[in-house]
């Protein structure tokens, strides 16, 4: 996220990265982040950043699922932790859509607030 400095937008020149992008046509797609340095060139004291980006067909429609891949340090091997990454972005937002409905549950409903209950003018007195 760019951040402002005096009113100004800057980039962090000691920390960029060259993106690419693999696919098998069926299940999704790796992100790879290859550190560079100002001058574009590969940073070998950096690692690449490996990340699993899939859609998921719900009820309301297709979601779309991203998880980084710990630990890979090559492509053959986010290939290989491309179903557990994805198993764990799935777990993760199944965590926070089950707080959000226990949120909900446990809201307290008072009529005539959040469109709950009667309209004032239908009440009895």
């Amino acid at each position: 996220m760019a951040e402002l400095a005096g009113g100004d937008i800057q980039m962090d020149a000691g920390n960029l990265y060259r993106e690419e992008t693999f696919t098998d046509l069926k299940s999704g797609s790796l992100r790879k982040l290859v550190p560079v340095t100002a001058a574009g060139e590969d940073d070998p004291a950096r690692e690449p950043i490996f990340t699993a980006v899939a859609q998921v067909m719900t009820p309301g429609g297709i979601l779309p699922l991203s998880g980084e891949v710990r630990g890979a340090k090559t492509l053959e091997e986010a290939v290989a932790g491309f179903p557990e990454a994805l198993k764990q972005a799935l777990a993760s937002l199944r965590e926070e859509m089950e707080a959000i409905q226990r949120e909900r549950a446990s809201q307290i409903v008072v009529p005539g607030r959040n469109g709950g209950g009667l309209p004032p003018d239908l009440l009895v007195r």
